[in-house]
């Protein structure tokens, strides 16, 4: 059963996102979103019964190195390069702001 996402539908998104949409956008996205899930859609109908999972498309190798032991840079050394530091730490500007 497929299902149109309308404008409305846009705005709870939106809504659970914590964006503000202009009529413009709601249009704009409404749109996209349709178009995804209709893609989607198509995509469900492809036969995969035959077809064994993947997660890439062609051979990877094991790139790491190995792990080796070793001593950690000195703390001055690390707070060296820090724009901004404080005591033993690095300072930096908050970043988390609660919605009301």
């Amino acid at each position: 059963m497929k299902k149109i996402i309308d404008k409305e539908q846009t705005r709870y998104i939106a809504h659970l996102a914590r964006l503000k949409l202009s009529k413009e956008e709601e249009k704009k996205f409404t749109k996209q979103l349709r178009d995804i899930l209709s893609y989607v859609d198509k995509l469900k109908e492809i036969d995969t019964k035959n077809i064994p999972p993947t997660s890439h498309i062609i051979p990877l190798n094991n790139v790491f190195r190995e792990d080796k032991k070793r001593d950690s840079l000195p703390l001055e050394k690390v707070l060296s390069n820090a724009p901004q530091q404080k005591r033993k730490y690095f300072q930096v500007p908050k970043i988390i702001d609660i919605i009301g």
